[in-house]
């Protein structure tokens, strides 16, 4: 037989909690603490991959810049002058790259041609990408400065990481996630009198 003492103890307990529920629903005092929690990850998401997206154009056009002023060695003949080979060349190219890049793993190509027009499409990634579609440096080109008054272009290669990739604007253009980035510089030599070690 259960007892009257108890059965009121029971009632009282689970009033107790109901009553609780119903102050803590009423409260509103950490509401926004509570909502700040559900929006935080969205919102942290959002302000990383504004900061990223900033990062990238600003790599970009470091890179365009770099590989625009290591070109005017090509093209003013002082890297034929001083045998600059391709190793070196990536050297100069590095020195103005600053922090953004790691140096082991920019690609670096120069070629000559005979006529501006033979050049073809320099935004095309496709060729220097492997089956899977990810960026292979073993479809870059070789290193050739040209003579005077050629015609050459130099393009830098760098497969930049890419972190937020799934927030409706995905940056990266290989399989591997990561942007692959090309500093381009087209020009015709001057007309200096010495010859390339690598025509």
């Amino acid at each position: 037989m259960e007892m009257p003492g108890r059965r009121r103890s029971e009632r009282a307990r689970g009033a107790g909690w109901r009553a609780t529920m119903r102050r803590l629903l009423r409260d509103t005092r950490a509401a926004t603490a509570v909502e700040f929690a559900i929006i935080a990850a969205p919102f942290l998401a959002l302000i990383g991959a504004i900061m990223e997206m900033a990062v990238v154009f600003l790599a970009s056009q470091v890179l365009d810049s770099a590989t625009a002023d290591a070109a005017r060695l090509i093209r003013t003949g002082q890297a034929q002058q001083q045998s600059m080979n391709a190793s070196q060349f990536k050297a100069q190219v590095c020195d103005r790259l600053y922090v953004l890049f790691d140096c082991n793993k920019v690609y670096v190509e120069s070629t000559v041609y005979s006529q501006f027009s033979s050049i073809g499409n320099l935004n095309t990634y496709s060729a220097f990408k492997d089956a899977d579609g990810n960026f292979d440096p073993t479809k870059v080109g070789s290193y050739h400065t040209g003579n005077g008054s050629d015609i050459v272009v130099v393009r830098v290669f760098y497969a930049y990481p890419v972190i937020f990739k799934n927030l409706g604007l995905d940056l990266a253009n290989t399989a591997d996630g990561k942007l692959l980035m090309t500093g381009v510089a087209v020009f015709r030599n001057e007309p200096f009198p010495w010859s390339s070690p690598y025509p």
